[in-house]
């Protein structure tokens, strides 16, 4: 506990108002503002389009191991696609490298399409381990979409080296394609490929986005709040280092300088 102080008490008891008290907010059913995000706005019009045309969907959440954060977002992005689609009658199929991801991608889908009164549409071949490397999947999943002629793509959670592999073979079949992650070397290559990209800490947000969940909601908002205030020392701090002196009232105040 060396970095332990007054200083750090106050900003742990002051985050966790905002959080606690944005949550509580939310639950009463006071709107909590977000801004748009295009990208997950889109989510529900490319599955309807896939319903329209008859033709499934294609879900890929990332490279990433099941306790990524990335992927965490990802699954949680997964549960609103299943429950959209389950409500249209549209197919999901989901496409991994990683095997931990298989049983739990298979369980959000089956209770998805289960929430929406059509379990007999649930099938478990659909969620699908197609090989242990990140280039034999982007082949095997390129393949698939020929195969199924799938119509709309979501490449959501943390990515690497095959995110072009993966989205280009879309790109020319001309499906609707969304990304996310918060891997920002990866980012063009999504932006160039996809039609909508969501990108960093807006795949952190999508959860809570799409469903509008209270407690999702005011947790997201509180976050942000807290976010300002850090933000706003730092400035302030720098600006009164600067032209007032290591030594003024402010920075002894926040404990800067010992």
């Amino acid at each position: 506990m060396e970095h332990a102080n007054l200083q750090i008490l106050v900003a742990i008891a002051l985050f966790m108002f905002f959080i606690l008290g944005n949550i509580h907010a939310a639950r009463r059913g006071r709107a909590r503002f977000i801004r748009r995000i295009p990208g997950l706005n889109e989510i529900d019009e490319a599955i309807g389009r896939a319903t329209e045309m008859g033709r499934p969907m294609i879900f890929h959440p990332g490279v990433g191991e099941v306790q990524n954060v990335g992927t965490l977002a990802a699954l949680g992005v997964l549960g609103h696609v299943a429950r959209r689609a389950a409500q249209m009658g549209s197919r999901v199929i989901v496409t991994t490298a990683i095997p931990v991801v298989v049983p739990v991608a298979e369980d959000i889908v089956k209770q998805a399409y289960a929430q929406a009164g059509r379990p007999e549409l649930f099938n478990p071949e659909d969620i699908r381990f197609l090989a242990a490397s990140g280039d034999q999947l982007a082949l095997a999943t390129a393949n698939v979409m020929t195969q199924e002629k799938t119509a709309a793509h979501f490449f959501f959670g943390m990515y690497d080296y095959t995110s072009l592999l993966l989205t280009e073979p879309g790109q020319r079949t001309g499906a609707i394609q969304i990304a996310g992650t918060d891997q920002y070397f990866q980012v063009p290559f999504f932006i160039a490929s996809c039609d909508y990209t969501v990108i960093g800490e807006e795949l952190y947000a999508a959860s809570a986005y799409l469903t509008r969940d209270p407690i999702m909601l005011g947790s997201l908002v509180g976050q942000d709040y807290s976010k300002i205030i850090v933000l706003a020392v730092i400035l302030l701090g720098a600006f009164s280092v600067t032209f007032l002196g290591s030594q003024n009232p402010f920075v002894q105040i926040i404990g800067v300088y010992r």
